[in-house]
């Protein structure tokens, strides 16, 4: 299942957002969306989660937790 991941600080790293999601389960890829031009970060990104009741529970618990100073934003990608 792929999950959306919006509000991001613009210091939090893929290497973060792989932390924050593995205790939740095996976590196939997860990569932040970076501006074309200036590299930054664009405060978004997703998280593929191969089974979907662990990623259930990642939406569940995660959806509005803080991370890096923002209140993270977790749904399933459509």
């Amino acid at each position: 299942m792929r999950l959306l991941v919006r509000k991001l600080s613009r210091k939090t790293t893929e290497a973060d957002l792989l932390d924050l999601f593995e205790p939740f389960g095996s976590v196939q890829s997860c990569v932040i969306v970076n501006d074309e031009n200036t590299g930054q970060s664009k405060g978004f990104g997703f998280v593929d989660m191969p089974k979907s009741g662990e990623a259930k529970a990642a939406v569940h618990q995660l959806n509005g937790f803080l991370l890096d100073g923002e209140r993270i934003r977790v749904k399933r990608s459509n």
